[in-house]
């Protein structure tokens, strides 16, 4: 007879304990679905504000950024045309200076700077004008 009341008590108990966990598992999924409906409500308004930002973003920004983008390409073309101006420029001093240093005469093999990667350049081993008083070697970068 031990038994019999042994097995009803631990029957009840887990049957409480069952009920319990039960319980407490249908109270986190409660505070679970109101956590989630609190979050997509924070999100629909999150959605809400793009929108409105968006079109308003859309509505200031149509025609004047044109005339920027059109301000702005002219100052590039500007920046553009006279950095050929200098190119040309210094091409032109790039021939003086060589027919100055190198007479009348150029050399058989003149390397054509123009077309050269920097990689490819060398250095001479002394610049013309080196040996002459209050020559200032600059440094290299």
């Amino acid at each position: 007879m031990i038994k019999k009341e042994d097995k009803t008590d631990k029957r009840d108990e887990l049957i409480k304990i069952l009920l319990e966990n039960s319980v407490s598992l249908q109270k986190v999924m409660a505070n679970t679905a109101i956590k989630l409906d609190l979050l997509t409500g924070q999100i629909s308004k999150l959605l809400n504000l793009f929108e409105v930002s968006a079109r308003n973003f859309a509505d200031k920004n149509t025609i004047p950024n044109i005339e920027k983008d059109k301000e702005f390409l002219n100052k590039l073309n500007m920046l553009i045309d006279q950095n050929k101006t200098i190119a040309k420029g210094l091409t032109l001093m790039e021939e003086k200076i060589r027919e100055r240093v190198y007479g009348s005469e150029e050399p058989q093999e003149m390397p054509n700077f123009q077309s050269m990667a920097p990689s490819q350049m060398q250095r001479p081993q002394q610049m013309p004008g080196e040996n002459r008083p209050g020559f200032k070697k600059l440094p290299r970068f």
